[in-house]
Parts: C-alpha cells; sequence; structure tokens
C-alpha cells in the first residue's frame, strides 16, 4: 500500500511559508523583514482563460534567472522554471478563477495551493480545493500548498504554512523534499502521523472535529468527534473508485489541515 513521504522519510519537520510579498513586489514591508531559506518568486505572464495575467509560484530559483522573453507566456515562463530546477506550484487559483485548462497547460506543475490566506481574507476567493480534486480525478500527479501569501496590507500573515520534512534546514534538503511531496500543509492543525494498510488509514494529529480521507468524486471516509486525536477509516470504497486518497483534518475554530494524495495504482 502506498505510504505518504511526509510520516516516512527521514529527518523533521520544519514550518515554513512558500508565498510571501515584499516591497521589491507589491508587498508592504522591506526585504529586510522577511526571512528566507529558498529564493523563489511569484511570476508573472499572460495570460489565463478569462485573459488576465498568469501567476506561476516558483521556488528555488538560481539567482541568475532571465526576466520574461519578448511574448513569453505563462506556460514558457512555467516551463523554464521547471528547466532551471524550481519547484512550480499553481497560486491562488480561487481568486481569479483558474480553470482546469489553465492548470492543465503547466503539466510539470508540482502542486496547487489549496488555501490562500489573503485571498480568504480580502476576497473570500481562497480556495483552491475544488481545482485539486478536479486535477486529481483526472489522474494528475499533483501535491497540495497552504500559504499566506501576505503583502502585509493587512493582517494577513501566518494564515496557511507547509510542515515540510528534510534532515536540514537548508536550501537543498528542503527543495528535494518540496519535489518529492514530503510535507503536508495547514492552517494550524498539526498531522502527526498518517499510515495505510489495504483497507484502513490511520490518522493521529492534534484535537480535531473531523479526520477524513477523501478520494475521487464523493468518495470519503470521516470521523466526526469534537476533541479526537486518531481515527482508522476505511479506504477501501476510496481504492475501488480509483485515482488517489488524501487526509484531511478540520478542527474547533474551522482551520484544516491537508495531506498530499496518495494513489491508487
Amino acid at each position: 500500500m502506498p505510504q505518504d513521504p511526509a510520516f516516512t522519510s527521514p529527518g523533521r519537520f520544519w514550518k515554513g511559508n512558500i508565498h510571501t510579498h515584499s516591497t521589491l513586489s507589491d508587498g508592504m514591508r522591506s526585504a529586510g523583514h522577511v526571512c528566507a531559506t529558498i529564493l523563489g518568486a511569484e511570476l508573472h505572464a499572460p495570460a489565463t482563460a478569462l485573459g488576465e495575467i498568469r501567476h506561476i509560484l516558483a521556488v528555488g530559483l538560481p539567482l541568475d534567472f532571465a526576466p520574461n522573453a519578448p511574448g513569453e507566456t505563462g506556460p514558457d515562463l512555467a516551463a523554464r522554471a521547471l528547466a532551471a530546477g524550481a519547484f512550480v506550484a499553481i497560486p491562488h487559483p480561487g481568486w481569479y478563477a483558474l480553470t482546469t485548462e489553465d492548470a492543465n497547460s503547466i503539466p510539470g506543475a508540482h502542486a496547487v495551493e489549496v488555501y490562500n490566506h489573503t485571498s480568504q481574507l480580502r476576497t473570500e476567493r481562497g480556495d483552491g480545493v475544488y481545482l485539486a480534486d478536479q486535477l486529481l480525478a483526472q489522474g494528475r500527479r499533483i501535491g497540495l500548498t497552504a500559504v499566506d501569501d501576505a503583502h502585509f496590507a493587512c493582517d494577513d500573515a501566518f494564515g496557511g504554512w507547509l510542515m515540510v520534512r528534510a534532515e536540514a534546514n537548508e536550501p537543498e534538503p528542503l527543495l528535494a523534499a518540496l519535489k518529492a511531496g514530503r510535507f503536508y500543509v495547514t492552517q494550524g492543525p498539526l498531522i502527526e502521523d498518517i499510515a495505510r494498510d489495504a483497507e484502513h488509514v490511520a490518522v493521529r494529529c492534534s484535537a480535531a472535529t473531523g479526520i477524513m480521507a477523501l478520494g475521487r468524486g464523493s468518495r470519503a471516509a470521516q470521523s466526526v468527534t469534537p476533541g479526537q486525536r486518531q481515527a482508522r477509516l476505511p479506504i477501501a470504497a476510496l481504492r475501488a473508485a480509483g485515482g488517489f486518497a488524501r487526509v484531511v483534518v478540520a478542527d474547533a475554530a474551522g482551520r484544516h489541515a491537508w495531506s498530499n494524495p496518495v494513489y491508487f495504482g
């Protein structure tokens, strides 16, 4: 049975955010107030299906990554970032109504943002789960991220982050862990362990009201019990539907943590 590498790999969890802005872009704080272990950028190029400028999150870009070339499209720019060794994510899809066609034009993307805190606070469009599940149902293998995307024009920091399993808080092992999917993401709840066998997934976590295993379409198993810290959920129906299974933990404050999906077959 496939296991989640975030809970089976060597190392420890490191808490971090991969999407925040300074005055070097359109943030309200100088870069001196933002500490970084891995350098990255939010890249912009034409255009989404709605005709808006496309945003691409690239973490681990080399310092000599060249600016956009004349006529370079969003998919072209994403492909160049991937070729340069970056971890590439599809940011804030709900904020600007990104479609599956938009997402599928970047076939090498490692992840899609399922939660963007500033988009939620400022426009109530912080959700990206809809896009992730549609891509996964199509058979695409893609990870999930949650970020604050803080611009500091309001209190939009510390609303979403990654817990990355790596052996050191250094650029190379962290970037390798991101690319390998050795992380989960959260608004606050902790996932302590996920273990699967052929019939069940066992989850240990911080105090939760809901622990869920979600699969293709409507397939789901859940335990809804206030204060629970573990659950053992049946996954035979998820496996029979094919595709994937992912874990979600929800706490009493309405905050969530999301595992990356594992795949059947």
